[in-house]
């Protein structure tokens, strides 16, 4: 394993707006590096990022990133991503491995996440975590409209 897995610094953001971007998970209506602040008001020991412990002295290179949260009842992943060059290593599933174990020290008792419709790809790699699928109905309401 050439990478480890640690909690995000400020100067990783545009590594990994970058990694969110090649992996497809930025929205028009989601502003990332805004994603990002937010996350690092609330819990940000739960936002996660693995780095390539062989890339150049003094810069990082973000390989994987995931952020988790813990509301009292449940938590969540968000923002899975590992950079193409590094996939089917492990580096996903050591961050979800990482966040599980943070949010169980929390006394979290379950984690769930959402998957958009027709990535069959990611739910694979849920189901072979253990994860359930569930038919639910997702609804929500936007608060604060991004720039």
């Amino acid at each position: 394993m050439s990478w480890t897995v640690r909690a995000f610094e400020r100067a990783d953001t545009d590594s990994v707006v970058a990694l969110w971007e090649e992996a497809g998970l930025t929205r028009p209506w989601n502003n990332p590096r805004l994603d990002i602040e937010r996350k690092l008001a609330v819990q940000p020991e739960l936002f996660l990022v693995a780095e390539d412990g062989t890339s150049a002295p003094g810069v990082p290179a973000i390989v994987g990133s995931v952020m988790a949260g813990y509301d009292g009842h449940r938590g969540w992943l968000y923002y899975l991503a590992s950079a193409a060059t590094h996939r089917r290593r492990g580096v996903a599933r050591s961050l979800v491995g990482e966040a599980e174990r943070l949010l169980l020290e929390m006394g979290c008792p379950k984690v769930q996440l959402m998957v958009r419709e027709g990535n069959d790809g990611v739910l694979g790699f849920y189901d072979g975590l253990g994860y359930e699928r569930f038919t639910v109905s997702n609804t929500g309401k936007r608060l604060v409209v991004d720039a």
